[in-house]
């Protein structure tokens, strides 16, 4: 698959909206955004495949599921590693489990811009003070929005853009040059990185009657037949009961 220009560039913009504090155009928020499995679905969208885009993006999803970002810090950058994880894995046709162990290395990538974001719109915020000493609240509004904006598209439209267009011929060659054991050593890993973002979710649900719920969804899914969807819409309900007649009262569960 071949990433033309106008695509690479809404590849980009949908990197800018995972990252950026506060979408304009989606409204969903970063910690909605920023997720592989809903970037990967709007990077299918615009490549003509959203259902492999979310196949894709989900299973680079499983590494990131407990992903917080604590003090303004990130260690990764499940963003980046979704929107052009799921662009090159699309453009070099790889499997899902490929996928994911060509985006881990991109999220770690993905920190560099990160800090370098944060970094400079501090000097805004210095400019934003000065103008406060003075009253000006016309300069403060600009300065809150514009520049940090600008140079934000700059930073993560341009490189996520060029990447996507320049190196999706790139990474087809490496992956066709790793046809046979290597590429299946890589499909390995792939298969097990899954498994750490699943522990590490494990281990902050392990709360006093946090567990039981997963298990039941668990067994419910693999032994009842239902489609995920049905288990879902069963999971909110009982979520539902479960906050009105438990957390409602003001209890917590410890």
């Amino acid at each position: 698959m071949e990433i033309s220009f106008i695509q690479a560039i809404l590849i980009g913009f949908v990197y800018y909206l995972g990252i950026n504090g506060t979408p304009w155009l989606s409204l969903l928020g970063t910690h909605g955004w920023m997720r592989p499995m809903v970037n990967g679905a709007v990077v299918g969208l615009i490549l003509g495949d959203p259902v492999q885009g979310t196949i894709i993006g989900a299973a680079i999803n499983l590494p990131y599921l407990a992903f917080i970002s604590a003090g303004g810090t990130v260690a990764m950058d499940p963003a980046l590693a979704g929107t052009l994880g799921t662009a090159l894995a699309m453009a070099a046709g790889v499997a899902p489990t490929v996928a994911t162990t060509l985006a881990v290395p991109i999220g770690l990538l993905g920190t560099i811009i990160w800090v370098l974001h944060m970094t400079v719109d501090i000097t805004f915020v210095h400019m934003a003070d000065k103008a406060a000493e003075k009253g000006d609240i016309d300069r403060i509004n600009f300065l809150h929005v514009w520049p940090p904006q600008i140079f934000l598209i700059l930073i993560t439209v341009v490189p996520v853009a060029s990447a996507s267009y320049y190196g999706a011929d790139a990474v087809k060659g490496v992956i066709d040059s790793l046809a046979g054991k290597p590429l299946d050593i890589l499909s390995a890993i792939g298969g097990i990185l899954p498994a750490l973002g699943i522990a590490m979710n494990l281990r902050a649900m392990n709360g006093k009657g946090t567990l039981v719920f997963f298990f039941f969804g668990f067994l419910l899914t693999v032994y009842s037949g239902l489609p995920i969807l049905a288990v879902s819409l069963f999971a909110l309900v009982v979520a539902y009961v479960f906050t009105e007649l438990y957390l409602k009262d003001g209890r917590q569960a410890s």
